[in-house]
């Protein structure tokens, strides 16, 4: 790549954006048959994931996001990326810095979804044929200078072990969680139906616990969330629910249900699929602190209370509408890959 230049950046990428929130006939097929390769990958969840990457490629937010950083293009390390697969496209964020800072992306691409990836950066090659020398689709990670690999708390492991000697950024599980005072209105609880719901919980920026006051009671809630109950039709949904509820039953665990999705008191922040755990708080003071006591496990925080955590806070609805600078872990990739 020639020198650094912010105007053409910003313009090769937001014209890359504007074709993914108005999809060409060739993106529209992938859309509509990712779930011949991958169950979760309804046409609708792809279609949401696509378009909010698009909004996202704006050339006002790029331009804002690029701006804070002092990119030497000629650094050109070859950044080795594992990608993760559990919802559509979740690992374009980590190629974007990549080729913005000009290194070299050695793309190892989950096989629960790798023809999305390919497609968007086939069509970026054809706005700024430039890019096509700065990655490579690979089955194994050799030759690389530096890691970004994302996955489970099982699999960090093996990354540390295999990339612990390079300069690397090393994902494990997290999850969201939403802070409810009981003043919630109707609309934005039906909004946390997506914090929820969007890609069937799968994304770690899905609201898997909920915090709420003592003494709540879950009928607004759940009256609010009922357009979201054709999601019991998914049968891999479904089947973790039938599942889940049938563990509740057997043990005479004590829960909430409203026939598709269960709620249920628990510590612990990773829910089964189907299942939102909560837990209470006293006053927003101690609802910081259990927050706080928490933050280097959650992604997110989805609330409209007045809280001061290191986490990323969120608006109702929003936890799957990351912006540019909404780093993953509160990491900052573009940070990291500048200074190698």
């Amino acid at each position: 790549m020639s020198k650094f230049n912010i105007t053409d950046t910003v313009n090769t990428f937001s014209e890359l954006g504007r074709l993914l929130v108005a999809p060409d006939a060739e993106l529209d097929h992938i859309i509509e048959t990712e779930r011949q390769y991958n169950a979760w990958f309804t046409p609708e969840s792809v279609r949401s994931a696509v378009t909010a990457i698009g909004q996202m490629l704006n050339p006002t937010d790029l331009e804002k996001w690029l701006s804070n950083y002092s990119i030497q293009s000629e650094s050109n390390k070859k950044v080795g990326l594992v990608l993760a697969g559990n919802i559509p496209m979740v690992g374009f964020h980590d190629v974007l810095c990549v080729l913005v800072t000009g290194n070299y992306a050695l793309i190892k691409a989950s096989s629960q979804d790798a023809r999305l990836i390919k497609y968007v950066l086939n069509k970026l090659v054809e706005i700024n044929p430039a890019y096509a020398s700065q990655f490579s689709f690979v089955e194994r990670l050799e030759g690389f200078d530096a890691i970004i690999a994302t996955g489970s708390n099982n699999t960090s492991r093996y990354f540390e072990y295999y990339f612990g000697k390079v300069p690397n950024i090393i994902r494990k599980n997290r999850n969201s969680i939403a802070l409810l005072t009981g003043n919630e209105s109707t609309e934005e609880l039906g909004a946390l139906g997506h914090d929820i719901f969007d890609y069937f919980g799968l994304g770690c920026r899905n609201v898997s616990k909920l915090l709420v006051p003592e003494g709540y009671v879950f009928n607004k809630f759940f009256e609010s969330i009922e357009h979201f109950a054709p999601v019991i039709h998914h049968h891999k949904y479904n089947n973790n629910y039938d599942y889940n509820k049938s563990i509740y039953l057997v043990n005479r665990d004590e829960h909430l249900d409203n026939g598709f999705l269960m709620v249920k008191r628990d510590e612990k922040l990773t829910s089964p699929l189907s299942v939102v755990f909560y837990d209470t708080y006293t006053d927003l003071q101690q609802a910081q602190e259990q927050l706080l006591q928490q933050s280097d496990n959650l992604q997110c925080i989805v609330t409209d209370a007045q809280i001061d955590v290191p986490n990323q806070v969120v608006a109702f609805g929003q936890s799957q509408h990351p912006q540019l600078w909404d780093y993953a872990d509160g990491v900052d990739t573009m940070e990291f890959l500048s200074n190698l």
